[in-house]
């Protein structure tokens, strides 16, 4: 077995238990419409994530995602609208336009706020370099959008 097919995230790591993290179980779960991941352990869902310099190396550098990465993309971006809702108490909705080459936008509406908007390239090699660099990356996202929408409630609450 290769070192880009060895699970990464152990059973016990710490980052499991952040909330984003658990988000992100639960929405890539929700998406699983086969049932796939019943039987796994959240660190076995969210392993795919993690991309180590080893699982990058793997992935073309030019290529088209395919349906499961473009499933990981809109989990994150849903994970993220779900913890906007959590904090501000108001409906957040992920609008999410992709190429099929992997180019494209990812929203999050607030009322009338367009409280995150993240241009996407590359979606193919959609990942990160540990839970730790997900829940970081996700922090700045969801600071920033938080701001926005308590700036401008009045907007948000249209």
């Amino acid at each position: 077995m290769s070192e880009a097919q060895l699970e990464v995230i152990s059973e016990g790591a710490a980052a499991l238990q952040h909330p984003f993290v658990k988000q992100m179980a639960v929405q890539l779960r929700a998406m699983d419409s086969y049932g796939t991941y019943d039987t796994w352990t959240d660190a076995r869902v969210l392993d795919p994530l993690v991309l180590t310099k080893e699982r990058r190396r793997q992935i073309p550098v030019v290529g088209d995602p395919d349906e499961t990465t473009i499933s990981r993309v809109k989990a994150y971006y849903n994970a993220l609208a779900q913890t906007v809702e959590r904090e501000t108490g108001l409906l957040a909705v992920p609008v999410i336009n992709l190429t099929h080459e992997g180019f494209g936008r990812a929203l999050i509406l607030v009322g009338k706020l367009v409280a995150l908007d993240k241009t996407l390239r590359d979606v193919h090699r959609f990942g990160f370099d540990s839970l730790e660099k997900m829940v970081e990356e996700s922090e700045k996202l969801l600071s920033k959008a938080v701001g926005l929408i308590n700036e401008h409630r009045t907007v948000a609450e249209l």
